[in-house]
């Protein structure tokens, strides 16, 4: 029975149903998609065009909204025209409301700042400076120095001791804006990974870099964050990254002095020097311990000298003496001047030349086989590196590469950020790679980029085939000799290395593009497509598909350019840019038509009738999915047969012809059941259910959703699952049977829920239309 409808006083309810919307930062559009209602009926009740609105949609507003038991009481009452007595301390819908104490997005209060590093010495002005600037609105404050002098070790050290005052939460990023082997890091791929920290779902993440940058900021609003913006090139960078809330604060160390910054923005300015020399002997203290630098107190003050007080230095050389206990520092102190003899040509006013040297001198004391892993680490271009992918660089094995790896560890050369994963400082990036220019020969060093692309590609197409077994393997190059793919086990083997390894893959897609080993390019950008699609990250995949359709084009690989044009295709499918995609796809489809690929101009015209359908093109969608089921059948490819019959049927129901749907589905079924193609028969079996709902046979419906459900649960297809179990409680709903269509729908939500995705609104609104006991539907906007 529909609720009964009641006067309400339409102008404080719509007041406050606006300010709610806004608090949680939804469109109207999308509060409407989340609570099951019309729009109409949302901009009906903001304006108070709706006079008499029914209490079950303000319930179902209430819910999307999360409303806190308090306001969604007074929303209610509001709708039901009862006064609203609020505490004193409560705004009322016409005043300024109280600061918002909930978590930035879904509970989430990201934690990303790096380790402090031990043995902080020094710095009490600057960490005071700090403090004092914490306490002041939309706070920025630059560290400014030259490089090694520790403006990132002050920042991290200061962000971690003041992290309470930023209850909700600290993001870090490390803007490469002097990274010498590679670019500034675009703010817009930032921005993404901010929001990816604040856990907004990939379909939530709008299309364009200015929505992106405005998402950001609207999620920091009302908010205490700490921001650190760690090595930016300039103010450009950082401009966009900056958060419009006063109560942030921003932390942003570069090389340069960001004066535009301190015009345009009011930042504040630290200028960093090197340590005092107390300061300095306080960090050997706390590295060496204070026994070892007090038994030579010349010797320590002559590493001081020898190291220009640099923080960076003095780290190096702090490790070095600590793994050679045994070394007097004054051997040490000796060693180091004689080495910046040798190296008195690169000395001037600069601290990189002093950097340099104590570099070098840490790289002499190195094994030849451990100087040789450091210098070709220097020409992987991906931002950190395991053990299997080293011992591919090094050519040797992964038993035999892991002491290499822990004495260059021990020699801080590199460092171990997770276990089994190495990185460089940025500095010491370039000096390997400085050191490998001029000791290794051209040749030595294109064969050492050879063999990772290689590992990464041979790896990455074994990964993609367990992803989707029905892709059509590539036929890749030969293997460089001494090279051998990662082994891996089964499908969660997979996803799991391509998930720690999927940045190191986009960065291999440009080197080998950069070196010009076009075919790796873009057949690592086939095989990472799938991957990336299904983890939503669309502009990861159209960067990787964009740089492997330039390599296919460069090589005048039409098949190339088909896969990478698809790669494109998909990219913008995601983001529902569906003009692009359809260029794309049509591009694609005449690479494979040129090449004479039957399956492959099947697949695409399998999504073109998809695509052009959302588009409206009805008949001309239709066409070309009758036009892929031909082509299957033409290439003998009986799993693309069945599912491109499945999907006609699902087209066909679409246009009320349901006794065609169920003809191509039944048959669709058959050849998957004698083939063994379950996750074929998963979709069918769906769509089955579907035409029977549509046909009043619910109850062959529920059995053919419960087969489809079933399946999907056997090999984890979490969101197939999901769909099956949706149209499950629908089945039951239509019957009559209220209790099993919560369970089916409970179930169904439980899963999008944890996907986070967009379609558990309407699960959440099919489950409140039980408990207002009505069946859903949206209200006529007056």
């Amino acid at each position: 029975m529909a609720p009964r409808e009641i006067p309400a006083e339409s102008g404080l309810l719509a007041a406050e149903l606006r300010k709610s919307r806004e608090r949680a930062l939804l469109t109207q559009e999308e509060l409407a998609q989340r609570a099951g209602l019309s729009v109409g009926t949302v901009r009906g009740l903001e304006t108070g065009r709706i006079q008499r609105p029914r209490l079950g949609s303000v319930r179902m507003l209430a819910d999307a909204l999360t409303l806190t038991e308090p306001d969604r009481a007074a929303l209610i009452a509001l709708a039901r025209g009862e006064p609203v007595s609020r505490p004193d301390d409560e705004p009322a819908a016409d005043e300024s409301p109280a600061p918002d104490t909930r978590p930035v997005y879904a509970g989430v209060r990201p934690a990303q700042l790096p380790a402090a590093v031990p043995g902080f010495a020094g710095r009490a002005e600057p960490l005071r400076i700090l403090d004092d600037t914490a306490g002041r609105p939309s706070a920025t404050m630059v560290i400014a120095g030259t490089a090694g002098v520790g403006k990132t070790t002050l920042a991290v050290h200061w962000a971690q001791r003041a992290r309470d005052r930023f209850p909700d939460g600290q993001l870090y990023v490390n803007l490469r804006g002097f990274h010498p082997t590679g670019s500034p890091l675009d703010p817009a791929v930032a921005v993404r990974g901010f929001l990816d920290a604040l856990q907004v779902p990939p379909q939530r993440i709008p299309a364009t870099e200015d929505a992106q940058t405005a998402l950001y900021r609207s999620l920091l609003a009302d908010r205490r964050l700490l921001v650190v913006l760690d090595n930016a090139r300039d103010a450009e960078q950082v401009r966009p990254l900056l958060p419009g809330s006063p109560g942030c604060m921003v932390v942003v160390t570069s090389r340069d002095q960001l004066s535009s910054l301190v015009a345009a923005e009011g930042a504040q300015v630290i200028n960093l020097n090197v340590l005092s020399a107390d300061e300095a002997r306080d960090l050997l203290r706390r590295r060496l311990g204070d026994e070892r630098v007090t038994a030579e107190p010349q010797a320590a003050d002559d590493l001081v000298a020898a190291c220009a007080r640099l923080p960076l230095a003095l780290a190096v050389l702090a490790a070095r003496a600590a793994i050679r206990p045994d070394f007097p520092l004054a051997a040490l102190t000796g060693e180091l001047s004689r080495s910046r003899d040798r190296l008195a040509a690169f000395s001037d006013d600069s601290a990189l030349t002093d950097v340099r040297a104590v570099f070098t001198w840490s790289y002499r004391t190195l094994s030849d086989a451990a100087a040789r892993l450091f210098r070709l680490l220097g020409v992987h271009a991906g931002p950190d590196i395991d053990v299997e992918t080293a011992a591919r660089l090094a050519t040797t094995s992964p038993a035999r590469v892991r002491p290499l790896l822990a004495e260059l560890a021990r020699a801080h050369l590199i460092n171990e950020p997770t276990p089994g994963r190495y990185a460089f400082h940025d500095l010491l990036r370039a000096y390997a790679a400085e050191l490998a220019a001029g000791t290794d020969s051209d040749d030595e060093r294109r064969e050492a980029i050879h063999r990772v692309l290689d590992y990464y590609l041979r790896t990455a197409h074994a990964a993609a085939l367990l992803l989707l077994p029905s892709r059509k393997p590539l036929e890749l190059p030969p293997l460089v000799a001494g090279v051998a793919p990662y082994v891996l086990a089964d499908l969660d083997h997979a996803k799991s290395w391509l998930s720690a390894e999927h940045a190191t893959l986009l960065a291999a897609v440009e080197q080998a593009f950069d070196a010009e080993f076009d075919r790796h390019a873009w057949q690592l950008a086939w095989s990472v497509q799938d991957f990336l699609e299904r983890q939503g990250r669309s502009h990861d995949l159209a960067t990787a598909s964009g740089v492997g359709l330039r390599a296919a084009i460069r090589l005048g690989d039409t098949v190339g350019q088909a896969y990478t044009h698809l790669g494109l295709s998909l990219a913008y499918l995601t983001v529902h840019r569906l003009d692009e995609a359809r260029a794309h796809l049509l591009s694609a489809l005449d690479g494979f038509t040129a090449g004479g690929d039957l399956v492959g101009q099947a697949n695409i015209s399998r999504t073109l009738g998809w695509v052009l359908w959302s588009m409206e093109h009805r008949a001309e969608g239709l066409g070309y999915a009758e036009r892929a089921q031909e082509l299957y059948e033409r290439a003998g490819d009986r799993v693309g047969q069945a599912r491109a019959m499945n999907n006609l049927g699902w087209l066909h129901t679409q246009l009320d012809d349901h006794n065609q749907a169920l003809d191509l589905c039944l048959r669709a079924l058959a050849i998957q059941r004698e083939i063994g193609d379950r996750r074929g028969e998963t979709a069918t079996w769906h769509s089955l259910g579907y035409v029977r709902h549509r046909l009043g046979d619910h109850q062959e419906a529920i059995a053919c959703y419960e087969r489809s459900a079933d399946l999907a649960g056997s090999f984890d297809a979490r969101y197939p699952e999901a769909e099956a179990l949706n149209g499950l409680g629908d089945a039951h709903h239509a019957l009559g049977d209220r209790r099993a269509a919560r369970t089916a729908w409970t179930r169904a939500l439980a899963i999008l829920t944890e996907l986070e995705h967009s379609e558990a609104a309407d699960l959440r609104a099919k489950l409140r239309s039980l408990d207002d006991g009505q069946a859903q539907g949206e209200e006529p906007s007056p």
